[in-house]
Order: structure tokens, then sequence, then C-alpha cells
């Protein structure tokens, strides 16, 4: 496969913007680094790096990252936009 057949990123992907803040629900935040593909599967990974301890950084797929968890019997963001 080659740049000219692969898919435009989903909306979805669009709307997470390098540089931004999101905190997750157990209230630590986090740095978008951008928006990957699986090298395999095309499957769209957001980039992010912890702003508290070394800094780590983790991928996780788009739609787990801004899906809904149930937590203490509500419905809340995995993550929530911060800045």
């Amino acid at each position: 496969m080659n740049s000219e057949t692969l898919p435009a990123f989903s909306q979805a992907s669009r709307a997470i913007v390098p540089g931004s803040v999101y905190e997750h629900y157990k209230k630590k935040s986090y740095k978008i680094l951008g928006v990957a593909r699986h090298s395999e599967t095309l499957e769209e990974l957001v980039v992010y790096q912890a702003l508290y301890g070394e800094g780590d950084i983790w991928v996780r797929p788009v739609a787990s990252f801004l899906e809904e968890v149930l937590i203490d019997g509500l419905l809340q963001p995995r993550f929530k936009f911060i800045s």
C-alpha cells in the first residue's frame, strides 16, 4: 500500500489536535503528540505523553481514547479535553 491509496483519517481522529491536553478519568493529564496508523492494520491510534512522572509515551486506539466509561455508576469520557 502506498500513500496514494491510504484512506483519509476519520473525523474523530482529525478532531484530536497535537499539543492539546486531555485529562484521564483518573485525573492525570496527557499531551497529545499526534494520531498515527498501525503499520499492518491501519488502525488509528492516539499517541500521547504523560504530563507527570517520567513523561511516558503511550498509544491507544482512537475509538478507545474517545469512548465513555462507566465509573462509580456514572458514564463519563475516558479522556476529557482540557486545553
